[in-house]
């Protein structure tokens, strides 16, 4: 009887490897699954990203600030918030200036404005946005709910100081927020200042998620702004600043940083371009999304007293 050929191990093992390796399609299927719930966890990311944004910024903000005739005020506000700020009355003053504060912020980001507009002989007016520092309010909504917020203040200066021009200059959501006020009420004011304000939402988000994911910023804005509707009740047709300029019927100041990724020069530029006349634009050398008033004092108060001066 004739003995069977014996088959080596290593033979053995490359004929069971068919056997063992998954078919083609179960790969192209784990593949797919594995791209889903890779998806799914960014979609995750973003929502508690969305959740973040739009969360209160509440915060205790100290005593009225010495030697400036400065009162505490509190201010009754459509958006449904009673807003808390200081007004700082500059004895002989002419002109009341509203400061309204960037995202995030709270009156004291603009108490060096404030300082020196009182040094000049304007009076100023600070003030928390509802969900910012002691103001109340459930969500901060970019401008939207804050637009409630300025024409509240605007009400409120005009009858504390009713033979006083009125001026207002916002930073990046203060400004949102003046603009955005501009609506079916004309708030009259005799001058604004606009200091790093973004055009649209859309923009925004997109820039911002520009310098962290690169080209996957084109998802992901998205993403952001469809949770509007869901946490905030608006949409981004709603924040679009840009589209209001040209309700200003006073002459503007618009100033951003060469360097502002957040809100890029050629977003600034198109700001300026659909304003209406008188206006003026300074762009600061090499500067980013940030305070422009400590980026270059010397600059940003001599332009703005310029301005100031000449209305």
């Amino acid at each position: 009887m004739a003995r069977s050929k014996s088959t080596s191990p290593s033979s053995r093992e490359s004929a069971l490897l068919p056997l063992l390796a998954p078919p083609r399609t179960s790969r192209r299927r784990w593949l797919q699954i594995s791209a889903g719930l890779t998806f799914l966890g960014a979609l995750s990311v973003y929502w508690f990203l969305g959740e973040k944004l739009v969360e209160p910024v509440q915060r205790q903000i100290g005593v009225v600030p010495e030697g400036r005739f400065a009162i505490e005020v509190r201010i009754e506000s459509e958006s449904g918030s009673k807003l808390a700020g200081w007004y700082l009355d500059t004895p002989g003053a002419r002109t009341t200036v509203l400061l309204a504060h960037p995202l995030h912020g709270d009156r004291r980001a603009m108490l060096g404005r404030a300082h020196f507009l009182s040094d000049a002989g304007y009076s100023c007016l600070l003030f928390d946005f509802q969900a910012h520092g002691e103001s109340q309010g459930d969500a901060i909504t970019f401008g939207f709910l804050e637009a409630e917020d300025l024409r509240a203040v605007v009400n409120y200066a005009r009858a504390l100081t009713p033979e006083n021009q009125l001026v207002a200059i916002g930073w990046s959501l203060g400004g949102a927020a003046i603009l955005l006020a501009q609506g079916t009420e004309n708030l009259a004011l005799d001058g604004v200042v606009l200091e790093s304000v973004y055009p649209t939402i859309d923009e925004a988000l997109y820039n911002r998620l520009q310098m962290r994911v690169g080209p996957l910023a084109a998802v992901f804005a998205p993403v952001l702004a469809w949770q509007l509707p869901l946490r905030l009740g608006i949409g981004t047709d709603d924040l679009r600043p840009i589209e209001h300029i040209n309700l200003l019927h006073c002459p503007v100041l618009i100033l951003g940083g060469s360097a502002d990724e957040h809100t890029t020069p050629a977003e600034t530029r198109a700001l300026f371009a659909a304003a209406l006349n008188p206006k003026s634009l300074v762009l600061f050398e090499g500067v980013r999304h940030t305070d422009l008033h400590q980026a270059n004092q010397e600059l940003y108060e001599a332009r703005v007293l310029q301005f100031l001066a000449e209305l």
